[in-house]
């Protein structure tokens, strides 16, 4: 009995680590852009590292690229700009990525910019 529960437990871990794992180019994009907003000092490579960590274990990639997208692209100008204004869908999944990343931003003591 205790060796089906442990085969099956170590068959499912895999499957936790990839729940919400985010590309290491993504990981690396964020905490560069990260870095860059804190004048490239090297102690925000752990912080802003932290904070991806943060974000990645509560949404899934592809969340995290169409939220993060809606929330940047908010103060883009013109016709372009307004589908990422106006729709009243794009706008909840802004905020709710700000507010994401704000609390990551705290648990791992990056300040706002």
């Amino acid at each position: 009995m205790k060796r089906s529960i442990l085969l099956l437990a170590a068959g499912l871990a895999p499957l936790a680590v990839q729940a919400h794992d985010f590309p290491t180019s993504g990981r690396v994009e964020y905490v560069l852009e990260c870095m860059q907003k804190h004048e490239g000092k090297y102690e925000y490579l752990y912080k802003c590292s932290c904070a991806i960590d943060h974000i990645a274990k509560e949404m899934s990639y592809e969340d995290y690229v169409a939220m993060s997208t809606a929330q940047r692209n908010q103060t883009l100008a013109g016709e372009r700009g307004g589908m990422f204004r106006d729709p009243p869908t794009v706008k909840v999944m802004a905020n709710k990525y700000k507010a994401l990343q704000a609390s990551a931003s705290k648990a791992c003591h990056v300040p706002e910019r």
